[in-house]
């Protein structure tokens, strides 16, 4: 920080010393008169210079010298502050480098992430209110949201408290890059909108990146997380399904009208005999909600990932997602 600062007020003053010079350039010439034809004496090119023998006597020898030695400075302080380099950026001493940057991320992150003090945000400092949704911290919480029945296009929509995700786990159960796409383009049919400009959002790419340090840095330990799973659900296979898979995969959870279990939502269909069709071999099925799969990637039978698709693995113990597996491969 203090090395940030004196680089500012080193900046300050010479921007200021630059300012002076020029503003006393301008007045000494703009007090000098012109005369036609004076030009003629006082021209650069009209004045009497130095001879050859001046010219490259002493005074060549002088610039040379002044040449030398900027040249010695470059050859030693390039080397020099290409071998400090990696200690700056690790935050040795005063310079904290790399860390400085994201703290200051970190913190404009937390701001977008909070509720506005004020109406209407401030410009300087934007409060994009994703705990309105959220909770404080992202311990999760509810939505308003109006729901559309699409058997029923005539019927009016209906008024819904869904229920938003916990965000101090959501670095444990998806990559950053799946939580920007999330951030950027939404969760199109839920209260989820898109933030990100490319989505036709209020975010530019620099404040979707803070937002995602800030979530990095509330979120919970893995230990931690596992321990109190186990302790909430046990391996009970339908209670595991019901706190961590049916919000994508069962219609109506999400707003406490649950329709026909893993019958599909924002997921896929589980029933049918569609996950044993998908995952013929249990352990491939295990793989996918432990690690699922890069965007783009395969997985099952002929799957293609969407990133959409979170991981358990970080969150679950190996026997509680087995436990998920067994009453899945078991869905009418």
């Amino acid at each position: 920080m203090l090395a940030v600062l004196s680089q500012r007020r080193v900046a300050i003053i010479v921007v200021l010393l630059m300012t002076i010079g020029w503003v006393i350039y301008l007045i000494s010439t703009a007090r000098k008169t012109y005369v036609p034809g004076s030009e003629l004496e006082i021209a650069p090119n009209r004045k009497p210079y130095y001879d050859d023998g001046a010219m490259e006597g002493p005074r060549l020898t002088r610039f040379l010298w002044w040449a030398f030695v900027t040249m010695a400075i470059l050859a030693v302080g390039l080397p020099a502050y290409w071998l400090r380099e990696p200690f700056r950026q690790q935050g040795k001493g005063f310079d904290r480098g790399v860390a400085y940057f994201h703290d200051t991320s970190v913190k404009r992150g937390k701001e977008l992430f909070e509720a506005s003090p004020g109406d209407p945000p401030t410009p300087r400092e934007p409060h994009f209110g994703c705990e309105n949704c959220h909770g404080k911290e992202g311990v999760g919480g509810v939505a308003a949201y109006n729901v559309s029945d699409p058997l029923n296009p005539d019927a009016p929509p209906k008024a819904v408290q869904w229920v938003a995700p916990a965000l101090n786990t959501v670095m444990l159960r998806f990559r950053p890059e799946e939580v920007k796409t999330i951030i950027v383009y939404g969760r199109p049919q839920t209260p989820m909108p898109p933030w990100g400009v490319d989505g036709g959002g209020p975010m530019n790419d620099q404040q979707v990146n803070d937002l995602i340090e800030y979530l990095k840095s509330i979120v919970l330990p893995s230990d931690k997380v596992k321990a109190d799973n186990l302790a909430q659900y046990g391996a009970d296979g339908q209670k595991l399904f019901e706190g961590f898979c049916a919000r994508c995969h069962t219609q109506g959870f999400s707003y406490g009208e649950p329709g026909v279990p893993g019958g599909g939502a924002y997921g896929p269909s589980l029933t049918g005999g569609s996950t044993l069709r998908q995952f013929p071999a249990p352990d491939k099925q295990v793989s996918w909600i432990s690690e699922t799969a890069p965007f783009g990637k395969a997985y099952g039978a002929r799957g293609i990932s969407k990133g959409a698709m979170p991981h358990f693995g970080a969150m679950l113990t190996p026997e509680q997602i087995q436990a998920i597996v067994d009453y899945e491969r078991g869905l009418p």
